[in-house]
């Protein structure tokens, strides 16, 4: 049958209906690998490789460990460029012993990777026997892999790809208190993710209800405060105010009244009677607490001292703070 007795139509080996086209021509369009209409059209040889699920670029094959349980035959595999790679905005890369165990053991759904030493393969049993469970990629790695997958030098041979856990909004963490003693802290301009950790960790320590983050300011758990924090950071509520009037006239209508810590002209901690609910309103390293902010605060108190320093660490002083509410709570 001729060509023109053809059913009428594109295919690959000839033009549109009409277009007589010689033997040269079609082979040419084969090994082009273009179709109808002068489209290209990609062979499975010249198809471009498929883009990797975990962005490394090792000249070794990449393996992840999801079908078999846990043994003591594991491989180490180089991920140089995993951390650089973008990863998704809703995923948070924790590290550091404490704070991997602390998440896995509070929320073990929200564990989306893990990277560890084959060190730390015994302490991470259970992790790994959930990661077979549920299909989820883990990966025995080197030393200075899991240096550049976190950004630091303090991993202590493990991390975690987790989602984080969800902030709230004041109204909603106010409804779900009871009534009785209760303590938040109110941090005005702290930005530092290690003054963040250490502050979680002695809000644990102390059952601190929760720490109050001012809406514009955009600090928050990281790995960083999560390692500092050290398993803290899941044990306290972060809650994102909105206006600072409208949040101040919540927590006072909930019975709260506010202290603010000041540097100088404030009562002494060790004079004051704290109130039983409280919200320790605590500043920046160099600024302190905002002035309008200090001056709607019921009590202004500071921290008596040698004098040989102005101040403590916001850290340290919220763990002195802590600790003497805590102590008047038991009187």
């Amino acid at each position: 049958m001729s060509d023109e007795e053809k059913t009428s139509g594109s295919s690959l080996y000839r033009g549109p209906s009409g277009d007589k086209r010689d033997k040269r021509e079609r082979t040419r369009d084969r090994e082009q690998g273009r179709g109808p209409e002068g489209q290209g059209r990609t062979y499975l040889n010249e198809r471009p490789a498929r883009p990797r699920d975990d962005a490394y670029a090792s000249p070794r094959p990449q393996r992840e460990y999801q079908a078999r349980a846990p043994s003591s035959n594991y491989e180490s595999y180089s991920d140089a460029d995993e951390s650089s790679a973008p990863r998704a905005a809703r995923e948070l890369r924790l590290y550091g012993v404490n704070a991997c165990l602390a998440s896995f053991a509070k929320r073990p759904e929200a564990l989306r990777k893990v990277y560890l030493l084959e060190a730390r393969i015994p302490q991470f049993k259970a992790v790994l026997a959930h990661c077979v469970q549920n299909k989820l990629g883990y990966r025995v790695v080197e030393e200075q892999d899991l240096a550049k997958l976190t950004g630091s030098a303090h991993h202590e041979g493990i991390c975690f790809d987790v989602l984080p856990a969800a902030e709230e909004n004041l109204s909603n963490w106010l409804q779900k208190l009871p009534a009785g003693p209760c303590i938040a802290i109110w941090l005005d301009g702290v930005g530092n993710p290690h003054n963040l950790g250490a502050i979680m960790r002695s809000a644990a320590h102390f059952g601190v209800a929760a720490v109050l983050l001012p809406k514009e300011h955009g600090i928050g758990i990281s790995g960083a405060a999560a390692r500092v924090a050290e398993g803290g950071a899941e044990q306290v509520s972060i809650v994102r105010l909105g206006r600072s009037d409208n949040s101040l006239a919540q927590l006072k209508s909930a019975g709260f009244q506010t202290v603010a810590t000041v540097v100088r002209g404030g009562i002494s901690l060790y004079k004051s009677k704290l109130p039983t609910r409280m919200v320790l309103v605590m500043g920046a390293e160099q600024m302190g607490v905002d002035k309008e902010l200090s001056a709607l605060a019921n009590l202004q108190i500071g921290i008596p001292g040698s004098g040989h320093v102005e101040s403590l660490n916001v850290s340290a002083a919220t763990a002195v703070l802590l600790s003497e509410w805590s102590r008047q709570q038991t009187q």
